[in-house]
């Protein structure tokens, strides 16, 4: 999620502490289910991992279980990927084809439309871990994930917060140290939580940037608070933590940006989306000439039809995906001109994702450590969509069938006998 970034001031923090609940239930299980800790480092490419300049999650990573990188899905964005994570669906399947959508049934949905966020229909196209979770007995809690300000299937996390930016990442942590620190009738026993501020830097000042390594920094800070913060209260290597990206981070020069108008004239098409992956919806009557006008290769960037995008992404059958889909070439982007007219070279993006996923930069990140999980292991790349079966077996819930497979996975875990 790409948000401006705010200076921490102590209304945020009062608000913070408000947050928000859901209704408490009436009754929690017994159960032996150890804590399980989602956390996302938004944009933290996979070759952060284990160069030195993190050290605490090169810690977590060499006490436990790090893979050489995971492949996102297509597109590489914050909100398809991050659901992608909590269903074990592509975004071609779970419906949150993009950061920005368009379908008249529905309206407009932009992640940054608090709105639209937090309706429920935009995600009704699968139930996420915490549904599931509480389902079946289990409290869950988010310190923000992409869903989880929705009610879904008429079920919310015990614990949630509305996103705010502005939110210190050692508040996050204190945060999710208070809910593990609930009596164990009300203690989650899923929490996933979220860092932006790798991504924020590395959006506006490019990943190789001072700006970016300082933000990988505050975050490690922040992990080691948290670990920390578990080991005080002996719960270090009792809760199965797994800390993923969503995608990696590409170099984006302010010289790589073109105008959408120049793709095709506005009153051919309407652009649905920008940035890396844009979308074009044909305009009543001129159907032909856009296809003419943007189908097959272009200097920086290629355009298909969406049922004819290449099978790899898995991408192209869901109604919310535009008629029309044009990828940019790595470093590229695709934005209205009055933005670029207006823009200096300073204020553009000088990172950037959305990219296809097979590109090195493209590449995400996965550690994970505690109980389940082996130590010193390093396993090879393997999709997201596997995510979502580790995590329901951590939690022991039967879910569905997605489209996620465990086996990449079982080598990271102590039993490492297949799912029945």
């Amino acid at each position: 999620m790409y948000l401006p970034l705010v200076r921490v001031a102590w209304l945020a923090a009062l608000s913070f502490l408000a947050g928000c609940a859901s209704a408490p239930r009436s009754a929690v299980p017994a159960t032996d289910v150890a804590p399980l800790l989602l956390v996302s480092i938004d944009g933290l490419r996979a070759d952060a991992v284990g160069r030195g300049e993190m050290p605490n999650l090169d810690r977590l990573a060499a006490e436990g279980v790090r893979a050489a990188w995971m492949n996102p899905s297509y597109p590489t964005l914050t909100f398809p990927n991050h659901y992608t994570l909590v269903t074990g669906l592509r975004p071609d399947h779970h419906g949150v084809v993009h950061n920005t959508m368009r379908v008249q049934s529905l309206g407009s949905f932009r992640s940054k439309d608090k709105q639209a966020v937090g309706d429920s229909r935009w995600w009704s196209g699968a139930a996420p871990l915490w549904v599931s979770a509480e389902k079946a007995g289990l409290r869950t809690a988010t310190m923000y994930w992409p869903g989880s300000e929705a009610e879904i299937d008429g079920i919310r996390p015990s614990h949630w917060r509305l996103y705010d930016g502005s939110v210190t990442a050692n508040q996050r942590v204190e945060q999710v140290l208070a809910w593990l620190d609930l009596p164990a009738a009300e203690r989650p026993r899923l929490v996933t939580l979220y860092f932006n501020q790798v991504d924020e830097a590395s959006h506006e000042f490019g990943p190789g940037s001072a700006q970016a390594h300082a933000g990988r920094v505050l975050v490690d800070d922040a992990l080691g608070a948290l670990r920390q913060g578990l080991a005080a209260r002996g719960l270090l290597d009792a809760v199965n933590l797994v800390v993923v990206s969503d995608h990696g981070f590409a170099e984006a020069p302010p010289a790589q940006y073109i105008a959408i108008e120049d793709m095709v004239d506005p009153g051919l098409a309407d652009n649905i989306a920008a940035g890396q992956v844009i979308g074009f919806d044909p305009r009543q009557g001129y159907k032909l000439q856009a296809e003419h006008r943007l189908l097959g290769r272009h200097d920086h960037y290629q355009c298909w039809r969406k049922g004819e995008m290449p099978k790899r992404w898995r991408y192209g059958s869901s109604l919310r995906i535009p008629p029309i889909v044009c990828q940019m070439d790595e470093g590229w982007n695709a934005i209205p001109r009055e933005h670029l007219l207006k823009a200096r070279p300073e204020q553009l993006n000088h990172g950037a994702h959305g990219y296809d996923p097979a590109l090195p930069s493209m590449r995400a990140s996965f550690v994970a450590h505690g109980p389940a999980f082996r130590s010193g292991t390093t396993i090879p790349a393997f999709d997201n969509v596997d995510v979502y079966p580790l995590l329901a077996r951590l939690l022991g819930l039967r879910v569905r069938r997605g489209d996620g497979d465990i086996a990449p996975l079982l080598p990271a875990l102590k039993d490492a006998r297949a799912a029945k």
